[in-house]
This record gives C-alpha cells, sequence and structure tokens, in this order.
C-alpha cells in the first residue's frame, strides 16, 4: 500500500505541474475530476467519490465556486441536500483536468504491454472502492 500512496502522491504532484495555469490544488483537481462526467453530486456523494472529508471538501468547494467553477444549489426534493454542478467555466477546467489525467496516463504505461496496463488499471479501480 505504501507503493500506491507513493504512486498516487507523486501523480498529483505531475498533474499538479501540468496544470499549472489553472492554479489548482490537489483536492480541487480531484473534485473537479468526479464531476468531469456532467453529472452533479450530493455534497456527500461528492465527498464520497473524492475520498475527502466533509470539512475539507466544503472548504475546496468554497474556493471552486469563488473561482466561477461550480455552483451548489438547494435540491428541490430535498432542500438539507445540496447539488453541486460545474458552470461553463467547470466544465472547460475538468475536460482540462481529464485531458491531462490522460496524458500522465499515457506516459506513465508508456512500454508497459497492454495486458498489463489493463490490469495496473483494474487492480487500482478495486484499491478506490470502499470496502463497506
Amino acid at each position: 500500500m505504501l507503493a500506491v500512496q507513493r504512486a498516487a502522491h507523486l501523480s498529483v504532484q505531475r498533474l499538479q505541474t501540468d496544470l499549472v495555469d489553472l492554479d489548482l490544488g490537489p483536492s480541487e483537481i480531484n473534485v473537479l475530476a468526479n464531476l468531469s462526467d456532467g453529472v452533479g453530486r450530493t455534497v456527500s456523494q461528492l465527498g464520497a467519490a473524492a475520498g475527502t472529508k466533509p470539512t475539507t471538501l466544503t472548504s475546496v468547494l468554497d474556493r471552486l465556486e469563488r473561482r466561477g467553477l461550480l455552483t451548489r444549489l438547494a435540491r428541490a426534493e430535498d432542500r438539507r441536500s445540496v447539488l453541486v454542478e460545474l458552470t461553463p467555466a467547470g466544465v472547460e477546467s475538468a475536460a482540462e483536468v481529464m485531458r491531462a489525467v490522460a496524458r500522465l496516463d499515457r506516459r506513465l504505461l508508456a512500454g508497459v504491454p497492454r495486458t498489463t496496463a489493463d490490469a495496473v488499471r483494474t487492480t487500482l479501480d478495486s484499491l478506490g472502492r470502499d470496502p463497506r
């Protein structure tokens, strides 16, 4: 697991370097990546997907909202629940994040046989699931 943590840390550093023009921190990159599919999520859903504590997520969402990259709206069916969605500027930033993720993925797995790369992705996807 230490190797996974080290790889994740280095990957985030590389993404931040690649995305320097967007001036995003690791948590902000993570939130944008998790919203990049265009599906709005509640704060709880987003926290679970991003693996972020609610208090940390609130400050990340505050920063992204101030920058005009997302909105938080009370849900009509449950006003206690807040829906987080990307703005048009957020959609553009999230798309750039995902392009950077794809570039990093290609660089990291260049020269690795396809079957091995597929196995690595499958393993990482499994490790990223909540074991509860």
